[in-house]
């Protein structure tokens, strides 16, 4: 008999687009998958204040921490209802409950944020004083740091919510994640795409995070069941975009960074034909008003594990002023 694999997922389109993405990836391995949808606190709370996954600073305060669009999710994968959660890996904190690993992280789709606006295609033309559609402190840190004259307009709702609320006039341009846009096939509302120095993208931007319960936890009523499902989902790890993720994940725990701060942070294989070789990582920490910046580019060879080649980063970071700068932030 064919054990069934129980997703959870958020509502969103966006979401569920993930998590069909991934139950396809597993039935194209000869997986039987249901996706059970849940509703979380961030998604209830979007209708008070904020756009989702992008920066909520007033939600984050108000949920009293991270994890507002994972919290009923892994209440459900540790209550057993469902055997496997997808989420945004921007979404989830440094640190996982010990009930729950992190059973694959896939490929990374594009990292870097978009630029939409059909008035003004890029930045650099939008009119003095122009209305950009963000809540983000990350992005309006580092797009001050370049238009110092920019406004910023917070728009609720999701991805084509706030289509729909730039083509309304609500504000003359937005600055979302690329991959989201490129997921729900919205590519042509993108006419620049930003370099990673000029909008160096959250940590693990672009990249999903499929989590299942953890082989120690002691509540587990399945554990062959478990173990099923880890093993089919071990299968679609991708070991360079782990790596990455992980070595950026470092850098923000160990700066003690969260949403609420402006940190960017993003790490990429440097590669000879087939083989890595190495690995490119920049990394931003900005005051928010986008005045003062902490810039790092470095290259490392192939060989350091993620954990330390992070801890490297954030230690040159802090050495250059970024724990004075983070504490400004505070």
């Amino acid at each position: 008999m064919t054990e069934t694999i129980r997703i959870g997922s958020r509502g969103s389109q966006l979401a569920l687009w993930q998590a069909n993405h991934i139950a396809a990836a597993l039935r194209d391995a000869g997986h039987a998958v249901e996706i059970e949808i849940i509703r979380t606190t961030g998604d209830r709370m979007q209708q008070l204040d904020g756009n989702g996954a992008d920066g909520l600073p007033a939600l984050v305060e108000l949920a009293g921490g991270k994890g507002i669009f994972i919290k009923e999710i892994e209440e459900a994968l540790a209550d057993g209802r469902i055997d496997l959660a997808v989420h945004s890996l921007k979404d989830l904190p440094t640190e996982l409950d010990p009930r729950f690993t992190l059973a694959a992280i896939p490929p990374r789709a594009d990292a870097r944020d978009a630029w939409v606006c059909d008035a003004y295609w890029s930045l650099h033309t939008l009119p003095m004083g122009g209305r950009i559609g963000t809540t983000s402190p990350r992005r309006r840190a580092q797009l001050l740091a370049l238009r110092p004259d920019v406004t910023f307009i917070e728009l609720r709702g999701n991805v084509d919510t706030r289509l729909r609320k730039l083509a309304a006039g609500e504000c003359d341009a937005l600055v979302l994640a690329s991959a989201g846009l490129d997921r729900l096939d919205r590519a042509e509302s993108v006419h620049q795409r930003f370099a990673i120095d000029e909008l160096c993208p959250a940590p693990g931007q672009g990249a999903l995070a499929l989590e299942t319960r953890a082989p120690s936890y002691a509540a587990l009523a399945e554990p062959d069941h478990d173990e099923h499902v880890r093993r089919a989902v071990a299968k679609l790890d991708h070991g360079d975009t782990r790596f990455a993720i992980d070595v950026e994940r470092t850098v923000l725990d160990a700066l003690g960074g969260g949403c609420s701060i402006p940190i960017g942070v993003y790490c990429a294989p440097i590669r000879e034909e087939t083989h890595v070789i190495g690995w490119h990582i920049h990394a931003q920490v900005l005051a928010p008003d986008g005045e003062r910046m902490i810039c790092l580019s470095k290259e490392a060879q192939s060989g350091l594990d993620p954990d330390t080649l992070g801890r490297q980063v954030a230690e040159d970071l802090k050495s250059r002023g970024a724990v004075e700068l983070l504490s400004a932030n505070l």
